[in-house]
């Protein structure tokens, strides 16, 4: 994804309030979620495998 479209759609996602109480498990960057699931639905494949390199552990 560029810069410029990723400039674009991130007023669009919605803000993170992370709580002090049940914090859980670090948020995984937008950018990268969001590429993952554009490739997903470009390519048609299943979510299980996608590139490691397009996302994270997927755990």
């Amino acid at each position: 994804m560029s810069d410029e479209l990723g400039e674009r759609l991130e007023p669009l996602l919605a803000q993170r309030v992370r709580g002090f109480r049940y914090v859980g498990r670090k948020p995984l960057p937008d950018r990268e979620v969001l590429c993952g699931i554009l490739y997903v639905l470009h390519t048609g494949i299943q979510l299980e495998y996608l590139p490691q390199e397009l996302c994270c552990d997927g755990s």
